[in-house]
C-alpha cells in the first residue's frame, strides 16, 4: 500500500475530512466571533478525532492486513509481537513497547522520525506551561491593546502607556528561556542521532555486508573509465577493491527490456481476463464445464482448451496504433507471446553485441567500486579523487542495486550541473510565485476583512454568517491540502531530472526544498496574507519601495494571523492524529484494489504483501511546518504552544504505532538517519525568522500618553537583548555544523578498531538480512527450502544486497572471480537490462486447464512460463500461496 503522509501533499482523507470541518477561524482582529469559531473549529475536530479512533478500535482485530502487517509480513526477525484482539487491551502493551523496538526492528530513518517527534515534546512541554503562566497573564491582564477572544493572549495585546510597555520584558526573558532550551535539546539529540549512527555503520551485521562497501562514483572521465584504470587509483586503500562495476551506454537495450516487461504483464493479464470470461460463462450457464475431463498431465491439455468456453470474439483484442482506439486489431494473447519471443531474441543479440563491443557501447560516467574493507568505502567517498573540477566529485558510499536510478547512471557532470541549476532556480520561482495561489487562499480565511477594506466586495457582509464561517474555515484549508499534495510530486520530479543517481538521495534533495517551500511560503507568506488580506497592495508597494520594511510588515502581520495556523494545528493534531491509526484510505484502498484490480497472480500478490512505507522527503517538512510555526508563535501567541504540545503528542503516539505495525522501510533506502540531521538543521531557519521578528517588533514599539502624543520608542534594551541572543544562536549554529556535520556521514577511524562492544551493537541492531533469514521466512510461507538452497540475491557473509535475482550475460557466466560472492552478486550492479532473464509469465491455475494450456503453448514459443502456487475459486478469483512472485526475489 501507498505511503500515506497526513500533513503534507499526499493527505487524500484530510480533505474529506475538511469538507465536514465548520468554521475554522475568523481572521477579523477585532471580531468577537474568533473565539466561538475557533472553539467550534476544536469541537468539530474532537469529535472526528473520537469517530475515527472508535473505527481503528473496532477495525484493528478484524483487519490484520492494514493494521498489523509487521506481524507476519516481514522477515522473522523484523517482525513485532501481535497485540492482544481485546479492544483496549493492546493500549498497555503498545504503550510501554520501548521507541527502541523500532531501531531494532524498522531501521534508524523510522527511529530517527519519532526520536524527533518526542525532541518536539521535550521542547514544546515545558514551555507550554511556562508561557500559559507567565505570558498570558502578562498578555490578557489589564491590557488596552487591540484583541479580543483568543486575540487578547497576543502580544500585541500590550497597550501603548509607557507603564503597559514595560511588559515587554516578561516575553524577552522567555524568548531567551525558549531559545536555550531549544539549542540544548538540538544539542543533546545531535549527539546521540551521532552515536547510534556510527553504532550502526559499525555493527558486525551492517559493516560485513556489501552494502557498507560499495561506493557510486559518478563523472568520471573517459580517461579513466576502465576497470584497470580505477583500480590502480582505489586500491592504495586499506584492503584493495573486489570488484568494479562500469555504467556503460546501453543504447536502446534498456527500451527493448522495458517493452519486454510490459508486454509480459500485458499477456499475464489478457490469460487471466481470458480464464475469468470462462468463469462467468460457465456460471451463467452460457458454456458447459468439461472439467471432469480434463487431462491430468499438461502435455495431453488441447493447446486451444479455452476455444471450448469463450468464443473468439470475446477473446482479449488491442490495436497496435500509437494513438489509442487507432491501428491494427490483434488478439492480445497471441500477440504478446510473439512479441515476447521476439524481444528475447533481439535482447540476447544485443547482449551478445555489448558483451564484445566496446567501442559502440562504452563505458561512461559512473562506476560502482565494492571494496572489501568498510573503512575503504568510506575513505573513497571523503577523498579528493581527481585534480581537475567536477571529475569524480560526488561519490555516494553505501549504494545498493535497489536504490540506483538507471536513467542518471550516464549523465556527465558539466549536464548535471547545468540541470541542476535549472532545477533549482525553478524551485526558487515556484516558492516565489506559488504565492499567487495561495495569497487567494489567505484572502478567502479573511473574507470579512477584506470586504470591510476593500469597498466594492461590501456586498460580503450581507452574506449570512454560517456562510462566511464555512467559506472561511473550509475552503482555505481544503485550497491549502490540495496545493500541497500537487507541489511535492513535481519537486520530486525536478530533482530526478537534475540528475540524482539514487532515490535515497533524491529524497534527501526533497526534504530540502519542501522544507524550504513550506517556510517560506505555508508559514512566511500566508502569515502575511491571512491576517491583512485588505492590505496586500500596501505591503507590496512598502516593500518593493523599501526591501528593509519587510521584517517590521511581518512582525505587525503575525499576531493577526495566529488564528489562521491555531486552527490549522487543531486539525493537524485532532483530525489529522486520527487518521493516523483509523487508516481509513489505506483500509479503503487495499479492498478497492483487491476487488477490482487483483486480476492476475502477479498482482494479487503484491496488493496481499506489499506493505506501505513513508515519503521521508514530505513527511519531515510536514513535521518541520509544524515546528516553525510553534516557533514562531512562542512569544507572540502563547496560547499555541498547548495546541502544539497536544498535537506532537498525538503524532508521537500515531507514528509509534505506525512504525511498529504497519509501516516499513527497506535496506536499500535506509540512509542511516540523514534525514533527521537535515530536519535539526531546519529548525535553525524557524528560529531565526521567529526571533528578527520579535527584535522588530521590540524596535518598533512606542509608548503614548493618553491623548495618543509624546510617542517615543519604548523597548530598546529588549531590542537590544534579542540582538545579542541572535548572535548567540548564530555562533552555536557555526559550532554545531562544525562538530557535527563531517561525523554526519563519516566512518571514523577510531571506531573500526574493534573497541565497541559488539555484543550490545547486535543487539541495537538486528534487522534481518542473510541466507538464514530467507529461510525462516520461506518456511513460514509453507515453502521450506533444503539446506543448501541459496536464497535469490541474499548472501550470510558478503552481501547486504537484494540482488534483483537476475542471470548474467553469457560473457559474464562462470565468472564469479570475487571470493564470497555468487554469480547474481558479481552482476548486481550490471544495467537489469543486460543482466535480467525473462520474467516468468505467472497464470492461474485453473479448474478449465486454460492457464496450463497457456503456459504450455508459451514454454513451447520458448518462453519462461508457470502456474505454480495459484489457484481460481469458483467465483473466478485469482488467488496464490506463493512466497515470492515468479522472477521477483524478495529483497
Amino acid at each position: 500500500m501507498p505511503p500515506f503522509n497526513l500533513v503534507s501533499g499526499p493527505a487524500k482523507l484530510v480533505l474529506a475530512l475538511l469538507l465536514v470541518q465548520h468554521a475554522a477561524a475568523q481572521q477579523a482582529v477585532n471580531s468577537g466571533a474568533s473565539t466561538s469559531t475557533v472553539l467550534s473549529s476544536i469541537i468539530l475536530n474532537a469529535i472526528i478525532f473520537a469517530i475515527l479512533f472508535a473505527v481503528f478500535l473496532l477495525a484493528r482485530p478484524r483487519f490484520k492486513r492494514v493494521y498489523a502487517p509487521r506481524t507476519y509480513l516481514v522477515t522473522p526477525q523484523e517482525q513485532i509481537e501481535p497485540l492482544p484482539q481485546s479492544l483496549f487491551g493492546w493500549i498497555t502493551v503498545w504503550l510501554k513497547t520501548p521507541t527502541t523496538t523500532i531501531l531494532e526492528k524498522n531501521g534508524l530513518d523510522a527511529y530517527m522520525f519519532v526520536e524527533y517527534l518526542e525532541m518536539m515534546l521535550w521542547v514544546f512541554g515545558p514551555i507550554f506551561l511556562l508561557t500559559w503562566v507567565v505570558l498570558m497573564p502578562v498578555y490578557g491582564a489589564g491590557t488596552t491593546g487591540e484583541g479580543t477572544g483568543f486575540n487578547r493572549f497576543i502580544l500585541s495585546r500590550v497597550g501603548k502607556s509607557p507603564q503597559q510597555q514595560k511588559r515587554y520584558v516578561a516575553p524577552l526573558l522567555i524568548q531567551w528561556i525558549f531559545t536555550l532550551w531549544l539549542l540544548y535539546n538540538i544539542r543533546s539529540r545531535m549527539a546521540k542521532f551521532i552515536k547510534l549512527r556510527q553504532e550502526f555503520l559499525v555493527s558486525p551485521q551492517h559493516a560485513s555486508s556489501a552494502q557498507a562497501k560499495t561506493v557510486l562514483i559518478t563523472g568520471i572521465p573517459n580517461e579513466l573509465l576502465s576497470e584497470k584504470k580505477l583500480r590502480a587509483i582505489y586500491s592504495q586503500l586499506p584492503g584493495g577493491v573486489a570488484k568494479i562495476w562500469l555504467n556503460r551506454n546501453l543504447k536502446e537495450l534498456p527500451d527493448l527490456y522495458d517493452e519486454r516487461e510490459k508486454c509480459i504483464n500485458k499477456l499475464e493479464s489478457a490469460e487471466t481476463s481470458l480464464i475469468k470470461t470462462a468463469y462467468k460463462l460457465v456460471n451463467k450457464g452460457k458454456a458447459q464445464d468439461a472439467s471432469a475431463s480434463l487431462p491430468t498431465t499438461d502435455l495431453e491439455i488441447d493447446a486451444e482448451v479455452a476455444d471450448q468456453y469463450v468464443p473468439k470474439k470475446k477473446r482479449p483484442t488491442h490495436k497496435l496504433g500509437k494513438i489509442p482506439c487507432m491501428g491494427e486489431k490483434v488478439d492480445t494473447i497471441h500477440w504478446c507471446r510473439e512479441e515476447i519471443a521476439r524481444l528475447n531474441k533481439e535482447i540476447e543479440k544485443k547482449r551478445s553485441e555489448i558483451s564484445v563491443d566496446y567501442k559502440n557501447y562504452p563505458p561512461q560516467s559512473s562506476a560502482f567500486i565494492l571494496f572489501n574493507t568498510q573503512i575503504a568505502a568510506h575513505m573513497a567517498a571523503k577523498a579528493q579523487a581527481h585534480h581537475e573540477p567536477y571529475r569524480m566529485t560526488n561519490r555516494y558510499v553505501e549504494a545498493h542495486p535497489d536504490d540506483v536510478v538507471w536513467a542518471n547512471m550516464n549523465m556527465n557532470p558539466y549536464e548535471r550541473k547545468i540541470r541542476t541549476a535549472i532545477g533549482w532556480a525553478i524551485t526558487v520561482v515556484l516558492i516565489i510565485f506559488w504565492a499567487v495561489p495561495v495569497a487567494f487562499v489567505g484572502i478567502i480565511s479573511n473574507i470579512k476583512g477584506l470586504a470591510n477594506d476593500v469597498p466594492f466586495l461590501g456586498w460580503l457582509n450581507s452574506i449570512p454568517s454560517v456562510v462566511v464561517g464555512i467559506i472561511q474555515g473550509i475552503l482555505p484549508t481544503v485550497l491549502l491540502a490540495v496545493l500541497n499534495m500537487l507541489l511535492p510530486i513535481f519537486l520530486r520530479l525536478l530533482s530526478r531530472l537534475s540528475g540524482t543517481p539514487t532515490r535515497s538521495a533524491i529524497e534527501l534533495d526533497l526534504q530540502g526544498r519542501f522544507a524550504a517551500f513550506q517556510i517560506v511560503q505555508n508559514f512566511l507568506f500566508l502569515t502575511l496574507i491571512s491576517g491583512n488580506a485588505g492590505q496586500i497592495a500596501t505591503y507590496v508597494q512598502q516593500v518593493a519601495s523599501q526591501p528593509g520594511q519587510f521584517p517590521g510588515l511581518l512582525a505587525e502581520a503575525i499576531p493577526k494571523g495566529s488564528l489562521f495556523f491555531l486552527s490549522f494545528i487543531a486539525l493537524q493534531g485532532l483530525s489529522g492524529a486520527a487518521s493516523l491509526f483509523a487508516q481509513i484510505a489505506g483500509l479503503a484502498v487495499y479492498y478497492v484494489k483487491k476487488f477490482l484490480l487483483a486480476s492476475t497472480p502477479r498482482k494479487v500478490w503484491h496488493i496481499d504483501h506489499d506493505t506501505g512505507g513513508p515519503a521521508w522527503g514530505t513527511l519531515f517538512p510536514s513535521m518541520t511546518l509544524i515546528t516553525v510555526i510553534g516557533t514562531g508563535y512562542v512569544v507572540i501567541a502563547p496560547i499555541i504552544n498547548g495546541f502544539v504540545v497536544f498535537t506532537f503528542l498525538l503524532f508521537f503516539l500515531g507514528y509509534k504505532y505506525l512504525f511498529l505495525y504497519v509501516y516499513g522501510t527497506k535496506p536499500a533506502s535506509e540512509t542511516s538517519g540523514l534525514f533527521f540531521g537535515k530536519a535539526i538543521r531546519h529548525l535553525f531557519a524557524g528560529l531565526y525568522v521567529e526571533m528578527v521578528m520579535l527584535t522588530a517588533i521590540f524596535f518598533l514599539a512606542q509608548s503614548e500618553d493618553a491623548n495618543g502624543g509624546n510617542k517615543k520608542q519604548s523597548a530598546i534594551p529588549e531590542g537590544a537583548f534579542m540582538v545579542i541572543l541572535i548572535v548567540i544562536v548564530v555562533g552555536f549554529h557555526y559550532f554545531l555544523n562544525d562538530s557535527f556535520k563531517q561525523l554526519e556521514t563519516a566512518l571514523p577511524l577510531t571506531l573500526t578498531t574493534g573497541s565497541t562492544s559488539d555484543a550490545q551493537l547486535q543487539g541495537n541492531f538486528a534487522r534481518t538480512s542473510g541466507e538464514t533469514a530467507y529461510t525462516e521466512k520461506k518456511a513460514l510461507a509453507g515453502q521450506a527450502t533444503s539446506s543448501d538452497e541459496t536464497a535469490p540475491g541474499v548472501h550470510a557473509d558478503a552481501n547486504g544486497y537484494g540482488l534483483n535475482g537476475a542471470g548474467t550475460t553469457t560473457s559474464e557466466k562462470h565468472h564469479a572471480t570475487v571470493p564470497g560472492l555468487t554469480e547474481e552478486q558479481e552482476s548486481a550492479f550490471y544495467h537489469p537490462s543486460l543482466t535480467g532473464e525473462q520474467k516468468p509469465i505467472w497464470l492461474p491455475n485453473d479448474k478449465f486447464g486454460i492457464g496450463r494450456a497457456a503456459v504450455a503453448s508459451a514454454r513451447k514459443a520458448g518462453l519462461d512460463a508457470t502456474y505454480e502456487h495459484t489457484s481460481v475459486t469458483d467465483k473466478g478469483q485469482v488467488e496464490t500461496d506463493a512466497y515470492e512472485p515468479p522472477g521477483e526475489p524478495l529483497v
